[in-house]
């Protein structure tokens, strides 16, 4: 009997800090990111495009810049979906109007994300293959300024 408990006690325990990790996924994924690799449809951006784009995202709400050109918005998270799911819900820009449901990842730094800008369902997976509109982009937390 005290090995039960024993066992569900270490068990809820490491359910507990589990869930707590990921409640701060909210805090964790405001910033400044840099995509330091991106493709949409299988095919690879350019460099050359990658670095004239940022993500700020905080409080619920993002800015992306192409260039000088903005486009914000909302998110909303489910870290509790497998794989963590995210909602992207564009207010004023070029996707305005548009939702784009998105899976992501975060490690620390960097923060992975797959879109899908057709808007039709979550992806189930980090993958974005030919002929589709899965845009798989990696980022990297920027130093603010």
């Amino acid at each position: 009997m005290k090995l039960i408990v024993g066992t569900l006690l270490t068990l809820g325990a490491m359910l507990a800090s589990s869930s707590v990790g990921r409640a701060d996924d909210a805090k964790e994924l405001e910033g400044l990111w840099k995509p330091s690799v991106a493709e949409l449809g299988g095919q690879p951006m350019p460099e050359a495009v990658l670095k004239v784009i940022s993500l700020k995202m905080e409080k619920g709400q993002y800015q992306v810049l192409v260039g000088n050109s903005p486009d914000k918005g909302t998110y909303t998270i489910d870290p509790t979906a497998k794989p963590r799911g995210i909602t992207v819900k564009g207010v004023e820009g070029a996707n305005q109007g548009k939702t784009f449901p998105a899976i992501y990842e975060l490690d620390g730094d960097t923060l992975r994300i797959c879109y899908d800008l057709s808007g039709a369902k979550r992806p189930t997976e980090f993958k974005s293959p030919a002929g589709t509109k899965l845009y798989l982009v990696t980022y990297k937390r920027s130093p603010t300024k």
